[in-house]
This record gives C-alpha cells, sequence and structure tokens, in this order.
C-alpha cells in the first residue's frame, strides 16, 4: 500500500483528489492507498446523495463565505476544516478478505482503527454503522464509494473540534443512528485527545504501514485539478440534489 499525506489549497481540489485514487486503481493504472489531508479552510461537504436545503443552514455558510461541496461518497454531512483530519482509503478486494460487503469493510476497517486506539488507552469503539465513538460520543464518521474492484473509504477524525461552527452551519440529520439518540451535535460529537501527527501514526500502524509518505505522480496531480474544475468546483454538482 501507497501513502500519501498531501493537502490541496482548495477544498474541491482535495475531494477531487480521492476520486482520482479511485478511478485509477479500478481502471488498472494505481493500486491500494492511503491519503493523509486537512483542509487549511473551512467548508461544509454533503454525502453523494443528500439534499443540501435539509442538511445545510446555507444563509449562515453564505454570510461567514463558507462553501458548500459534495463529496463522491455516501454518508452524512460534516464540517471540514482545520481540526478534522481525513484519512482515505483505497483497498481492493483482492488483497482484502472481508471488504465485499458494506458491512463487512466498515467491520475491517473500523475495527483495525478502533484497536490501535484502544491500545493507547482511548476506549474508542465501531458504533452504528460507520461510525467510531469514544464514550459514546462520535469521533470518527466514515463513507463509502464502492466500484467492481476497488473501494474508496473516506474517513474523518475529530481532534480540534469546534462545536459552535458545526452548529452554526450543519442542520440537526434526518437520519441518524440508534445509539445518537435525539442528541443535538453539540452533545453527540468530541473530540480525540491525540494530536494530528500522533493520529496519522495510529492509522498506519491499523494498517501495517510506517509512516513514510510519498510525492503522488504529476500525471495524478494534474487529472486531480481538471476534475476539481470540471466537477466538484461546478454548482450542478453540489446543488444537484
Amino acid at each position: 500500500m501507497r501513502l500519501l499525506d498531501i493537502s490541496f489549497r482548495w477544498p474541491e481540489e482535495n475531494l477531487a483528489f480521492d476520486e482520482m485514487l479511485l478511478d485509477a486503481a479500478e481502471n488498472g493504472k494505481g493500486g491500494e492507498t492511503l491519503r493523509f489531508w486537512e483542509s487549511r479552510t473551512r467548508f461544509v461537504c454533503l454525502g453523494v446523495a443528500q439534499n443540501w436545503r435539509r442538511e445545510v443552514y446555507d444563509l449562515n455558510c453564505a454570510e461567514d463565505r463558507v462553501p458548500i461541496l459534495r463529496r463522491a461518497s455516501g454518508g452524512g454531512c460534516v464540517l471540514q476544516g482545520p481540526g478534522c483530519l481525513n484519512y482515505t482509503l483505497v483497498l481492493g478486494h483482492e488483497f482484502r478478505n472481508g471488504i465485499e460487503t458494506i458491512r463487512g469493510s466498515y467491520c475491517y476497517i473500523l475495527g483495525r482503527i478502533a484497536a490501535v486506539l484502544r491500545e493507547k488507552g482511548l476506549p474508542v469503539h465501531h458504533k452504528g454503522i460507520s461510525d467510531l465513538a469514544m464514550g459514546g460520543k462520535k469521533v470518527s464518521g466514515n463513507s463509502q464509494k464502492r466500484r467492481k474492484r476497488f473501494i474508496l473509504h473516506h474517513g474523518t477524525l475529530l481532534y480540534n473540534l469546534d462545536v459552535d461552527r458545526m452548529e452554526r452551519y450543519l442542520r440537526e440529520p434526518e437520519t441518524r443512528p440508534q445509539y445518537r439518540g435525539a442528541r443535538t451535535h453539540r452533545g453527540f460529537v468530541r473530540a480525540l485527545p491525540l494530536d494530528a501527527r500522533a493520529l496519522r501514526e495510529a492509522i498506519c500502524e491499523a494498517f501495517d504501514l510506517a509512516y513514510r509518505p510519498v510525492e503522488p505522480g504529476r500525471g495524478e496531480i494534474r487529472a486531480a485539478k481538471i476534475l476539481a474544475r470540471d466537477k466538484y468546483a461546478r454548482p450542478e454538482w453540489t446543488y444537484r440534489r
């Protein structure tokens, strides 16, 4: 598995780079990859199938100049920005037993990460379908885009949380995991007591990697920038639902 640690200036380029990694792997031009990234600016990120009117306080976003974007994977709406470390996994079915189903793949990925965090003294467990929780509160949300040969897994790790901003930009979700109950964002999420470097090392450990990132190819960066321009930066994509 290749390790990348690259964050682009523009949020849409970060989203496009992830989809490009999946496309390349599926088309036989790439392979398994773990990527870390963190946006230097805040933005709201919709799941691929969500209706933006139901998920976002768009007037607040406009007032604060917080972009609204849509990713390629499913799952719920999240606030991205400093203090939210993202990890991206591109995994191949032929290399990973147990990821053939959605439930199996979440158990495989989140089980590994939770086990490593517990070894570090943090009582983290896989909760619901796609969350990691500590003390009953969410510390990581996850989502996927699946192809025939490879899957793209998106995960967030909250380590410096701004709940006030979250509640300003994100509406309370209509669909929620059972363990959340009626809790608002403020009552449901919490930060992990590790810094970004320690979280990177924990994820690497979960997948038997040393933290030795390599540089992506120029062609990969070029392809991601084109995809960002032609898809992720376009209102037709963001506001299609």
